[in-house]
């Protein structure tokens, strides 16, 4: 009768008023999951973004000039070609001959230009960590690690007084080390004999920041 009319009524309403609401409530939560599908798309876009740059600054570190360094992958680390040998107990750079104060210039002038080149591609974005390290043979001389250290610093104030080459600047901080008879890359056989392990190793190490 009337009340049965009434109660259907009622009820027909009732179902469009909430059919309107879970069509709302499906509108919303398809926009929802259709910004949040693009905001994951553009966060996984800008981390592979950072990512290629990260591997881009640590591969460059690789091109130093290989007329003057040998790069080692597994230590990242730059062997200097040139044979610099001092005479025992001794670390002043007049110590080594004229000719190869000049291919350790040259050296140093490939340093800078990777520098150069780092600020011109980088920017302030990245800034690197220096290592100028000197090893020294396993000959039993009691004062190996500070010999090496004052070889190392020799090399350094020769490139900034002499020849006029400061590797130090904004996106570069020098380190100078003195690694003796210890620390990685030891020539073998590690003895008084291998004047290999008279060497100078440089390192070069980014440090990319906050990447953009």
């Amino acid at each position: 009768g009337k009340r049965d009319s009434l109660f259907w009524t009622s009820y027909s309403d009732l179902m469009t008023s909430l059919f309107f609401v879970m069509l709302t409530l499906f509108v919303v939560a398809v926009i929802a999951m259709g910004r949040a599908l693009r905001d994951e798309t553009k966060l996984r876009e800008l981390t592979e973004e950072k990512l290629k740059k990260i591997k881009e600054i640590e591969s460059s570190i690789e091109n130093i000039d290989s007329t003057w360094f040998e790069y080692n992958k597994i230590h990242k680390k730059h062997v200097l070609k040139i044979d610099v040998s001092f005479d025992t107990g001794k670390a002043d750079i007049e110590n080594i001959p004229l000719a190869t104060r000049e291919e350790l210039y040259k050296a140093g002038k490939a340093i800078e230009k990777f520098l150069d080149k780092a600020q011109k591609e980088f920017g302030d974005t990245v800034k690197y960590l220096l290592i100028i390290e000197r090893q020294a043979s396993n000959d039993g001389y009691s004062r190996n690690y500070e010999l090496s250290y004052d070889r190392a610093l020799s090399f350094f104030n020769y490139l900034k007084q002499n020849r006029n080459v400061d590797l130090r600047r904004d996106n570069c901080e020098v380190l100078i080390c003195g690694s003796g008879t210890h620390g990685a890359m030891r020539a073998e056989p590690d003895n008084a004999t291998n004047k290999n392990n008279q060497r100078f190793l440089i390192h070069v190490l980014p440090k990319p920041g906050i990447i953009e």
